[in-house]
């Protein structure tokens, strides 16, 4: 099981859940589905040795992407599992879960991925996840226009475990954005990435360096729980 080698107890109920006890880089999968800066962030960073990660794998749900380019260019190795290969959610699910096995990956980075994961994957695997809004508010695939739409003077970005829910898992960190007057969807969730980026970095980074601890709806990285 990849938790075992990773050094990562996760029970069979419920957490606390840890990823830590490892030896060397943090071995990291990252699941894209467009033009992949966030991956670009992590593939930057991981060009300092003290970073302590190293991205092993790239996957992708559709071919094509400029994120399965980037991690061509870096030299990461890639897959594509489309969701329209397979008769049913839950065998690409499977079909998915599969694919990241193949990279004996410590963490998945859910990074810009528009599928919903399944069983097959999140038992399995922690997998973190950005947001660009503060959650719980404005979850699901509009929340920079819905963030908007609301009047909300503040919003931002979020990193949270991937749950079986929509943007309900517990939440790792978050940065704040100011709504600007005049802002358009556009603005704002060009701010909002500026953060997501940096967050994101950072949070894997912690993980690397003092691992992840989730209890309940607390999640925390580090070594000073």
């Amino acid at each position: 099981m990849p938790f075992a080698r990773a050094g990562y107890r996760r029970p069979v109920s419920t957490p606390p859940a840890r990823l830590e006890d490892r030896v060397g880089d943090l071995a990291v999968l990252v699941l894209v589905s467009g033009s992949g800066t966030l991956l670009q962030a992590l593939l930057d960073a991981c060009a300092d040795p003290g970073y302590g990660v190293r991205v092993v794998g790239v996957v992708a749900d559709r071919p094509g992407v400029l994120g399965l380019e980037r991690a061509a260019r870096a030299g990461v190795a890639t897959a594509v599992v489309q969701p329209t290969a397979y008769g049913s959610r839950a065998q690409w699910d499977q079909a998915l879960a599969d694919a990241v096995d193949g990279y004996r990956p410590q963490l998945v980075v859910s990074a810009g991925f528009m599928r919903v994961l399944g069983p097959a994957v999140l038992s399995r695997y922690v997998v973190v996840n950005t947001h660009p809004a503060l959650l719980p508010s404005f979850p699901g695939a509009h929340g920079v226009r819905d963030a908007l739409a609301h009047g909300v003077r503040v919003t931002g970005t979020t990193c949270h475990v991937v749950d079986s829910g929509v943007d309900t898992g517990p939440i790792i960190d978050q940065r704040a954005v100011v709504v600007e007057p005049g802002d358009t969807e556009q603005t704002l969730h060009e701010r909002i990435k500026v953060a997501e980026r940096s967050m994101l970095v950072e949070v894997v980074g912690a993980i690397a360096r003092g691992g992840l601890h989730v209890d309940g709806r607390r999640a925390t990285v580090g070594r000073g729980r």
